[in-house]
């Protein structure tokens, strides 16, 4: 209990909101759904969670920074399809693996160098490009029937936990200690609250960029290389919704949109929360269609309450200033 104790009172007030609301969430589909409380759905949310998991934590990064890349989902997308090109020539699976986070790092450069230098919105600069990128690619057909080296080899577990888990446990924790103990993490955050000033500070904002982008580009790539061993194909729009959900997840997790500030605890719990409401949501016979509505509106009520408490936190300033 003292334990339980200690941990929670580790959690930031959003986090705590965030983890009772997982947990009145999965009562609340519990009860409507006798599927839904089932181990072999536990390990479905689980499953589904893995990808976004590790975009999120890049996306985390790039909103901290005061950034962010609409086109990370289709980053996934191509990064899958290098892997499953690399499968389909029977490449040793130890390569096809590498290959997905190394397309990924590469393709974050080039949104790096799109966004950064050439100042234009990934939005524009980027995401048409590579949804373009990924027709031309794959020719309006699917990779599938992918050979299955690459499953066995990352379906092992380790300790009787799945691989994918310590990789994600690993890849958080080398960001947060480069959060918390480097210069990059700090440089970071100080652009996140005002790139100019960081700048008047000697920081290499363009150096720091390019490292967040790349970073979140290799992240997708690790996440389209499980998404391959786990599927076993590519289609046309892999990665497409991902983009949303990730932004969704780590604005709700306390991670502001405007940088400077962010919580990697936040984005796990943020990814659960979204990920047992689509997953409860599909049980209880609601279309799927309406989970992108349900994603896009706890956006924007969150996004309007961040707006909100940062109009309040001004207007409180300027009385004071009185």
């Amino acid at each position: 209990m003292r334990r339980l104790n200690q941990a929670m009172s580790m959690l930031t007030g959003r986090e705590l909101i965030l983890l009772a609301a997982c947990v009145v969430l999965t009562i609340a589909f519990a009860s409507a759904s006798p599927v839904f409380a089932t181990p072999e759905n536990a390990a479905t949310i689980m499953r589904n969670s893995v990808e976004l998991l590790l975009i999120g934590l890049g996306m985390t990064l790039l909103l901290a920074m005061g950034g962010i890349d609409v086109s990370i989902g289709i980053v996934m997308g191509l990064s899958a399809i290098a892997v499953g090109r690399a499968l389909g020539a029977d490449l040793d699976p130890a390569v096809a693996a590498v290959i997905g986070p190394l397309t990924g790092a590469l393709l974050g450069l080039v949104t790096a160098a799109v966004v950064v230098l050439g100042r234009i919105p990934a939005i524009v600069g980027t995401l048409g490009i590579y949804r373009t990128a990924i027709f031309v690619v794959l020719g309006g057909q699917w990779l599938s029937g992918l050979p299955t080296g690459l499953t066995e080899m990352l379906g092992a577990g380790l300790g009787g936990v799945p691989l994918s888990f310590w990789m994600i446990a690993l890849a958080y924790l080398a960001v947060w200690l480069a959060l918390r103990r480097t210069p990059f993490g700090l440089h970071l955050l100080a652009i996140g609250n005002s790139e100019e000033k960081a700048r008047l500070a000697g920081i290499s904002v363009v150096k720091v960029r390019f490292a967040a982008f790349v970073i979140s580009g290799m992240l997708a790539g690790l996440a389209a290389t499980f998404y391959v061993a786990t599927y076993r194909n590519v289609e046309m729009s892999t990665g497409s919704t991902l983009a949303l959900d990730a932004i969704a997840a780590v604005v709700l997790g306390g991670t502001s949109i405007l940088g400077g500030r962010c919580s990697l605890i936040g984005t796990v719990l943020g990814v659960l929360l979204l990920r047992i409401l689509q997953n409860g949501l599909l049980l209880v016979g609601v279309p799927s269609l309406w989970q992108t509505v349900v994603t896009g509106g706890l956006l924007i009520a969150v996004l309007s309450l961040e707006v909100l408490a940062g109009r309040l936190s001004f207007s409180k300033l300027g009385w004071a200033s009185r």
